[in-house]
């Protein structure tokens, strides 16, 4: 167990003197200056990624440099960029990013960068604004994790097989379940552009396509899918809806540098329109409602360890990392059980009556 001291996760210090001209430019384009550090990720991946896809597409590029440009594009895409990107493109689905004036822009990071990091255009934003946070990973969320053992291989293999081969049917049914048009629009269209897409360029030069869309989908799907299973790993049986004890918190990790905070699950599915900055400063002042609901916290660790620790079972790693808020606990062993508690599977009519007497 880890004791709680201080925060060093990023938050806002607004810079000493006076902007630079280029600076006050890229300001006066966005709706607040705490996003600079998104229209800077946005240039990087414009003048790095999308120069090596061209360039992978180009005929008869000698074989070597072909090989070399395809290496280093996975590897900027998926190893580097990838995380952050994502984020980011969270971070502008809860927050407009840019003035009303330049509204253009803001199908930017959705339509132009997306489809490079395998997101179909606005599939993402209708699945996680229009689905995900609306129903809490409760049944009607078609990411719920609560059906599966969560500490199991084979749970999270059903889990991740549902969503990548049918989970655009499931969003497409959900949508016109609760009569929500315009996403139902949003969801399917991205999905079958994006497909069309590839299917179109697979027949101009399908090794470049394989590199530079279809391997980044196939690895975006199954990283998120591994994010939200750890998001939400650990739930308690008695309230599966409270935010509370069904997210996690990671702090001081070099994830929530990297990419915008995206530890503090409890504190965006409370609050999604909070910016990403003032997350840390959110946890530390209801610090005593999250010790009152028996949250879960882990120091040092991000989504895709807590996602491996689970697989091999390793609570012994959780419980070093876990984060003793109240002082609650007083050895590891307690926190492994109750850890062990909280991924167990929910018996699907244990739900429907709850929901019935609700």
């Amino acid at each position: 167990m880890k004791a709680f001291t201080l925060l060093t996760d990023p938050v806002y210090v607004k810079p000493d003197g006076e902007y630079t001209r280029l600076q006050k430019f890229f300001r006066s384009l966005i709706k607040d200056e705490r996003d600079l550090p998104f229209v800077y990720l946005t240039i990087r991946i414009t003048l790095t990624l999308i120069p090596l896809a061209i360039l992978l597409y180009i005929p008869g590029v000698n074989n070597w440099i072909w090989w070399t440009a395809a290496v280093a594009y996975l590897v900027l895409n998926n190893l580097i960029l990838k995380g952050p990107y994502i984020l980011m493109l969270h971070c502008t689905s809860h927050r407009v990013f840019f003035e009303r004036k330049y509204n253009w822009l803001n199908h930017y990071l959705p339509w132009v960068l997306g489809p490079f990091f395998g997101q179909s255009p606005e599939t993402y934003y209708s699945h996680h604004i229009g689905m995900h946070h609306p129903e809490n990973n409760m049944p009607d969320d078609d990411s719920c994790t609560m059906f599966f053992q969560r500490d199991s291989l084979r749970g999270f293999a059903k889990y991740f097989g549902s969503f990548f081969f049918a989970g655009i049917f499931h969003l497409a049914s959900y949508f016109i379940r609760k009569n929500r048009k315009n996403l139902l629009k949003r969801a399917v269209r991205g999905e079958v552009l994006f497909i069309a897409m590839c299917v179109g360029l697979c027949f101009v030069n399908w090794p470049a396509t394989l590199v530079v869309f279809i391997i980044p989908f196939t690895f975006s799907r199954v990283v998120m899918m591994m994010g939200n299973w750890a998001q939400h790993a650990f739930i308690c049986a008695s309230e599966p809806d409270n935010p509370y004890k069904n997210s996690i918190t990671c702090i001081n990790s070099t994830y929530n540098r990297q990419c915008w905070n995206d530890g503090y699950h409890i504190g965006h599915h409370l609050k999604p329109a909070m910016h990403w900055t003032d997350y840390p400063n959110n946890f530390r002042q209801n610090l005593d409602v999250y010790v009152a609901n028996d949250a879960v916290v882990f120091e040092g660790i991000d989504y895709m360890q807590i996602f491996l620790f689970l697989m091999l079972k390793r609570y012994d790693l959780l419980a070093k990392h876990f984060v003793n808020i109240g002082n609650r606990y007083n050895s590891d062993a307690e926190v492994i059980s109750f850890l062990k508690q909280r991924t167990r599977r929910f018996p699907a009519m244990a739900v429907a009556s709850k929901a019935a007497v609700a």
